[in-house]
């Protein structure tokens, strides 16, 4: 039997409809806000703001992550178990601030105004200290991701499933071999295409062999011990990391290439806020945890500047009657363990847009 649900608010009327695994909503075109009214908003907000609240705050984080990093190499050196244990987590810690925050806002070009700085700053945190190919992460977040966000086959999160494996492995064993994988699957992303390929085996390369004299200078291991060492630190927040890269777009509403909506009512209905992390906030960025939905809209935005536009976004998506979804970390993991078949093992339904004059 169909399921059926009719929302009405004041700018738009949409009528969900479910029949066989799909959805259909109905929205009144001209009841859309226009995007590029939040837009002017957001623009007026940015211009009354300093360089130091535009990059400098983010800068300020990454530089305390290199602070953060020797403290983590000299805690290492230690024969205390509690300060190495505590040298290997924040070393971890540490190499996420430059890898995941700053080589997601470097690819987005959010960390300078400059095109080429960014591009260089995208080659330096993406490749020779994330050890993943800068071109690769390109062509999946910036080109695919971004423009096709929780479009079928397109930008749907797919990349992270593996429904082969069963729902407590996934969610909190295999997220550990993903340091060890990264460079692997970049050489397979590569292969084919010398040039990329060779700049990113020469770019990861030092950039390992500086991290394991590191290690061997400062934290005292061997070679062996330094490299066991580099992919374990990495591992720190490997679990969290694989967890929002789905837990933001997957089970929301998805759609086929043949009926997306326009942009705003995409980004509103495709995308989740997590709660404010204090943790997951500062070394993933605020644009991947708590301002995920303001980074879909802006996505050359820094990290402080998502978190400033914040409220007005929120604001505008509520009063226009569009969904503003937010959801804890606790809360979310916890839906995903418990509806991981319908969620990361079969099709995700199909959300058809139908726009009414």
């Amino acid at each position: 039997m169909a399921e059926n649900r009719v929302t009405e608010t004041d700018s738009v009327l949409t009528y969900k409809v479910k029949r066989g695994g799909e959805i259909s909503d109905y929205v009144k075109l001209d009841k859309l806000p226009r995007f590029d009214l939040l837009t002017d908003q957001v623009n007026d907000l940015i211009s009354k703001h300093t360089w130091y609240e535009l990059y400098g705050v983010d800068w300020l984080i990454i530089a305390f992550g290199v602070l953060g990093a020797f403290m983590g190499l000299s805690l290492m050196s230690s024969d205390s178990y509690f300060k190495f244990v505590t040298g290997v987590i924040l070393y971890g810690y540490c190499h996420s601030v430059f890898s995941t925050k700053g080589g997601h806002s470097a690819a987005h070009g959010a960390v300078v105004n400059s095109v080429r700085w960014n591009k260089f700053w995208a080659i330096f945190f993406v490749e020779f200290i994330g050890s993943f190919s800068e071109e690769l992460a390109n062509e999946i977040h910036i080109k695919s991701h971004h423009p096709h966000t929780n479009i079928i086959g397109y930008g749907d999160s797919s990349t992270w499933k593996a429904p082969f494996v069963p729902a407590y492995m996934y969610m909190f064993v295999t997220p550990l071999i993903v340091p060890v994988i990264t460079p692997l699957v970049a050489i397979a992303g590569l292969f084919g295409r010398w040039k990329h390929l060779l700049r990113f085996l020469l770019v990861a390369s030092a950039g390992l062999a500086i991290n394991f004299l590191l290690l061997m200078n400062i934290s005292k291991f061997s070679l062996w011990g330094a490299i066991v060492m580099t992919f374990v630190s990495r591992a720190t927040l490997s679990i969290p990391y694989i967890h929002v890269n789905i837990f933001q777009h997957i089970g929301l509403a998805m759609y086929s290439p043949k009926s997306r909506p326009k942009k705003i009512y995409q980004m509103s209905t495709g995308v989740l806020n997590l709660s404010r992390n204090y943790v997951l906030d500062y070394c993933f960025g605020h644009g991947i945890i708590s301002c995920h939905v303001e980074h879909h809209l802006f996505p050359r935005l820094s990290d402080n500047m998502c978190l400033k536009i914040k409220p007005l976004v929120s604001h505008f998506l509520k009063h226009h009657g569009l969904p503003y979804y937010e959801s804890d970390y606790i809360r979310r993991m916890i839906y995903f363990v418990k509806q991981y078949n319908d969620l990361m093992v079969k099709a995700p339904p199909i959300t058809h847009f139908v726009g009414i004059q």
